[in-house]
């Protein structure tokens, strides 16, 4: 007998962590050990992730945020600049430069990957110049800060060609893109994500990141001036690391040079990122393993178009946004995600883009119509739920769940 898409439920998570007794029994020790906040754990993790992605510098903080925070004003970023941001991305790659009273010039994403367009980043400054954006038209570009959707990595050879043209810094807002890797092309040598690909990259190690300590965040470079100064800020300005004052010996003194910030990494959550970080390519390449999957076993629903998977990326698979075809169906993307809910499927939409969201649209006048693509594509995603230790149960139900709707809301 044939069930009606709303017959079977079982509950399958967005994500659940990866965690193993690796970490567990770190956490102990460190708890044990009787240092919980930023000490010997997060100097490890620091180096260890510094060596993995092959840059020189590595500063371990409380969230991605904070990171992108500290690079942005390390560059030096002021108020009344303008910074390339895509409008495709979470709230903190912009709001991080109006912490600063600097500008987020939105760019529209490219229809295929989601990732920030530089052929309309180089529109988005010429219609600044010629009054066509909702900012000020003598605002000065100094920056872009790139993001790679769902861990697939942009060109960055091709952005920091971009940015040399026009004198402009790079911030790498790479939340979703460990570990991950990119050639120019197949001639050209892979790149780490973080080797050298930006003035400074962001990575996130939040809950549902591909490796996770909680909370938390590292920015990595390979300019010591520049990691010297985030490292310094994130510590509420004091002249050098306030752990040290309790590791023993003669340092106890210290200076405020600069009115900094709160944004140090605990040894606890660095006790959870030293495994999480050793596992970091097995935890990838089983997501790939389920994205494959998802790939092989909804090809061919004409009421989906599935994620790009391309030859020069090593992709981190941080999500599986599918897109409907809404043309092809009677129901909505809402109203598409209730009915996976119902049935038991965690799903979430990334994301709204920013110029839809009230402060971009009310204070600077951001509209649809000056981002089509992102106004477009977002009303027709979803993310289905992927992460290491998806059960063969869970990922079958998913797929079930989406063919069976997309076959019973297919239109006539």
């Amino acid at each position: 007998m044939n069930e009606s898409p709303t017959t079977i439920r079982q509950e399958v998570p967005f994500f659940r962590p990866s965690i193993t007794q690796d970490e567990i029994d770190e956490v102990v020790a460190c708890l044990q050990s009787g240092w919980l906040t930023t000490g010997p754990r997060v100097k490890q993790f620091e180096a260890d992730l510094a060596a993995a992605v092959g840059a020189k510098y590595a500063v371990a903080v409380n969230s991605c945020t904070a990171a992108l925070h500290l690079a942005v004003e390390a560059l030096g970023l002021m108020p009344g600049d303008a910074v390339l941001v895509p409008t495709m991305t979470f709230a903190a790659t912009a709001e991080v430069v109006r912490y600063l009273g600097a500008l987020p010039l939105l760019v529209d994403c490219d229809p295929a990957t989601f990732n920030l367009d530089l052929n309309d980043a180089a529109r988005k400054i010429e219609d600044l110049r010629a009054g066509r954006t909702p900012l000020d038209r003598n605002a000065k570009v100094v920056g872009i800060m790139p993001v790679h959707v769902g861990g697939l990595m942009m060109d960055m050879t091709a952005v920091q060609a971009f940015a040399a043209e026009r004198g402009l810094w790079i911030v790498e807002d790479a939340a979703h893109a460990l570990p991950a890797a990119y050639r120019a092309d197949a001639d050209a040598p892979w790149r780490q994500c973080g080797e050298n690909t930006a003035a400074v990259t962001c990575f996130s190690f939040y809950a549902n990141k591909t490796i996770t300590t909680g909370e938390g965040g590292m920015a990595v470079t390979d300019d010591q001036v520049l990691a010297d100064r985030m490292r310094q800020m994130s510590l509420h300005g004091l002249s050098h690391d306030a752990w040290k004052r309790f590791a023993g010996g003669r340092v106890w003194d210290y200076q405020i040079v600069a009115p900094g910030f709160k944004y140090n990494l605990t040894d606890i959550a660095a006790a959870l990122g030293i495994h999480q970080l050793r596992r970091a390519e097995s935890l990838r390449a089983e997501r790939q393993r389920i994205a494959e999957e998802y790939r092989r076993l909804l090809a061919g629903v004409e009421q989906l178009e599935l994620p790009p998977m391309q030859v020069n990326r090593v992709h981190a698979w941080h999500l599986f946004p599918i897109r409907l075809r809404l043309e092809k169906l009677d129901i909505d993307r809402n109203a598409f995600i209730d009915a996976l809910r119902e049935r038991g499927v965690g799903c979430s939409v990334h994301w709204r883009p920013l110029h839809l969201h009230p402060y971009y649209r009310e204070t600077f006048g951001w509209k649809p119509e000056h981002l089509p693509v992102a106004s477009a594509e977002w009303t027709r995603t979803i993310s289905l739920p992927l992460f290491p230790g998806m059960r063969a149960e869970e990922r079958r139900h998913v797929v079930r769940s989406v063919r069976e709707l997309c076959a019973a809301r297919a239109k006539a």
